[in-house]
């Protein structure tokens, strides 16, 4: 397998570290099963730089919960995976360690931040899934661009305990696997409740492969208007009501809807995210780990020195805007009206799963882009990109995101959104839209 995921390196770069080793203990559900991990999730002794140069020398003396769930299970680590620095991106471009490729096309993007968590399991032929994370998309996103499924999960159902933080309130670590079943499998595994993780549910642990194929006939699905607006391409449109056609003729109840507040998502959602990541990153000053130069005396200085030499510009550039949403006179007219809007969409999703199981949208509007098509927008341009996916990572809500079928040869992502702690829904469907495709 090591000498696969070799390969794999060499054509898609998928990986930032590979295992010199897999050491395989225990006789758990995933007995034997080699797991990527994204590098901003914590392995004790291998290297974890959250795709970032201000922590290329870091090697954590500790497994996240996740990571630790896992090998109790009988997995063992075959890498961490290529992403955005600390998560700040929805094409993996921002990596310091060079660009995860598209399995479909080299040419094209995996998508981010769990681009290359994604490419490793699309461009395996054996059996691997991968702990991935997400911010504001960075699991549906990649699965989407990669023919992938990806669950995110209920925001504390997986504990964040040695996550690398993008936004404390927003992350969520999830599965990236081939069907729905291994992620359902992996979701079982590294899922429950931690205390060492304030934010964990004290939930108990679920099976969540005994939903996969369970009868859905008495379902009803809502189908949110403002997620088939004018800036989703038009055969992605057509590829997710095909999906829809398809669960009516199993008896599956669906109907239009509206969520009027998705509009003010991007906004409410890059604002909170840039304010906790600039508060988040401010630790990372050449001082306890990762990047350090020769200090001279002037701590202000040096610290500049550090972080200019270690942060990347979209980093640069969201401590910056982040570091000013909460200052002094803007705390109020940003953030704080921010959390409210936020309010506003989880009171919205709340009235909408009193009436329905699931919502159905595209997982992302666009097609899998080239890196010279990427090259060409503006971060505001790359930021409009998630309008699919921000407003239930503010919710804290579960998605998951089903490939069904494809356009010119790219595959497209179907996702299906349910209430906290409802991932049963979604894995019922999900399962089902698989047989279907």
């Amino acid at each position: 397998m090591l000498e696969k995921a070799r390969k794999i390196q060499e054509k898609f770069n998928a990986f930032i570290t590979l295992a010199d080793s897999i050491s395989f203990s225990g006789k758990g559900k995933l007995a034997g099963v080699p797991i990527a991990v994204k590098d901003n999730i914590c392995t004790k002794g291998m290297l974890t730089t959250a795709g970032s140069k201000i922590l290329a020398n870091y090697v954590p003396p500790f497994d996240a919960t996740s990571v630790e769930f896992a090998k109790a299970a009988g997995a063992g680590i075959i890498g961490k995976t290529a992403m955005d620095e600390f998560g700040f991106g929805t094409f993996s471009t921002n990596c310091a360690y060079g660009i995860p490729k598209n399995p479909y096309d080299p040419e094209r993007s995996c998508g981010g931040s769990s681009g290359g968590s994604a490419c490793a399991v699309a461009a395996a032929d054996f059996p691997i899934a991968s702990i991935a994370e997400s911010t504001g998309g960075s699991i549906t996103c990649p699965a989407a661009f990669t023919g992938t499924v990806g669950i995110t999960p209920t925001y504390g159902l997986v504990s964040r305990w040695g996550l690398i933080d993008y936004a404390n309130s927003l992350d969520k670590i999830g599965p990236i696997a081939k069907t729905v079943y291994d992620a359902a499998l992996l979701l079982s595994v590294i899922s429950g409740h931690d205390e060492k993780d304030s934010t964990s549910l004290n939930s108990a642990k679920t099976d969540y492969t005994s939903y996969v194929g369970k009868e859905c006939k008495s379902m009803k699905v809502g189908i949110p208007k403002e997620y088939f607006s004018d800036q989703v391409d038009q055969r992605i449109k057509g590829a997710v009501m095909q999906a829809v056609d398809k669960l009516e003729s199993e008896g599956v109840s669906c109907e239009e809807t509206s969520l009027p507040s998705t509009e003010l998502a991007i906004p409410t959602y890059y604002i909170i995210s840039m304010s906790e990541a600039s508060t988040n990153l401010a630790k990372f000053s050449g001082l306890r780990y990762g990047l350090q130069q020769e200090f001279d005396g002037n701590v202000q200085d040096y610290f500049t020195e550090v972080r200019t030499a270690g942060f990347g510009d979209e980093a640069k550039r969201r401590i910056i805007l982040g570091t000013f949403m909460r200052m002094a006179g803007y705390r109020n007219r940003y953030y704080l009206k921010a959390l409210k809007v936020r309010q506003k969409i989880i009171n919205e999703f709340n009235s909408a799963f009193e009436k329905y199981d699931a919502l159905i949208a595209p997982s992302m509007p666009i097609l899998p882009p080239k890196f010279s098509e990427i090259e060409k927008l503006e971060p505001a341009q790359v930021y409009g990109i998630d309008v699919l996916t921000v407003a239930p990572n503010l919710a804290g809500m579960p998605t998951i995101s089903i490939p069904f079928g494809t356009v010119s040869d790219l595959p497209v992502g179907v996702q299906l959104l349910s209430g906290q702690l409802h991932e049963d829904k979604l894995i019922e469907l999900g399962s089902l839209l698989e047989v279907l495709r």
